[in-house]
């Protein structure tokens, strides 16, 4: 089986290449054919991996154009790997996630000291289950096509971060949080749904996106496209269309 690798190291060479490997194993995972690279044809291979079992997602890559898990994902005959796209690479296949990662900041992705003690209902764990299964491993962000023309963007898995925690009973100031999704955030997103294709834990960062304009609605925010919309008609004015 030959697999193409899209090989980079900043240090050492400039422009990234394409490398072809060839290894005899069939029905494995991605992962299990980048060790058999590293161990027994070329030990310069660079790559990130942890549990092995889809739950730290440190091995996502983009296979054929698209993210995928590499423990998760079975590998096949001529098969492209490459880094995730939207981060810097630092070496093959490893990006970093520092600025993926500061986006959590920004929209307050935490429990603050003084929210509300209360004890979780099963129903009320049952709202943010979802968004919580998220492992961070970047796949949406990577996915993204908003990132590839503003990199200020705070990015799907930031939102639905956002959203898992306004919508915890605990969360005593939710305002601030839906304050910190107005710039750069929900507004600019296009719901494409690449994000929601991405995900490899099921999470839809599309909906839960939707779900933070509608809360933004009760605090008198709104899309300021439509305001753009108006002011190039005069304010409201009827082309006739």
């Amino acid at each position: 089986m030959k697999l193409k690798i899209k090989r980079f190291c900043k240090h050492r060479e400039p422009n990234a290449m394409v490398k072809e490997y060839e290894i005899p194993l069939e029905e494995c995972t991605l992962l299990e054919a980048l060790y058999f690279i590293k161990e027994q044809i070329d030990p310069t291979l660079t790559f990130h991996s942890g549990c092995r079992s889809e739950v730290c997602g440190s091995c996502a890559v983009r296979v054929n154009e698209k993210e995928q898990l590499a423990c998760a994902y079975k590998v096949q005959e001529g098969d492209s790997i490459e880094a995730l796209a939207k981060l810097p690479v630092l070496k093959d296949l490893v990006v970093d996630h520092e600025v993926s990662l500061n986006t959590l900041k920004k929209v307050k992705s935490w429990l603050d000291h003084e929210s509300k003690p209360e004890i979780l209902s099963i129903e009320d764990e049952k709202k943010i289950e979802k968004q919580t299964d998220c492992i961070l491993c970047a796949s949406c962000y990577s996915s993204c096509p908003v990132l590839e023309v503003d990199q200020a963007f705070l990015g799907p898995f930031a939102l639905t971060r956002a959203y898992r925690y306004t919508s915890d009973v605990r969360c005593e100031d939710e305002k601030s949080r839906i304050d910190a999704v107005q710039e750069k955030g929900i507004w600019d997103c296009t719901l494409c749904g690449e994000c929601t294709a991405a995900c490899p834990q099921g999470i839809d960062p599309k909906t839960d996106i939707m779900m933070l304009r509608s809360k933004s609605g009760q605090y008198s925010y709104m899309d300021p496209n439509f305001g753009a919309s108006d002011d190039m008609f005069g304010g409201g004015f009827d082309p006739g269309f």
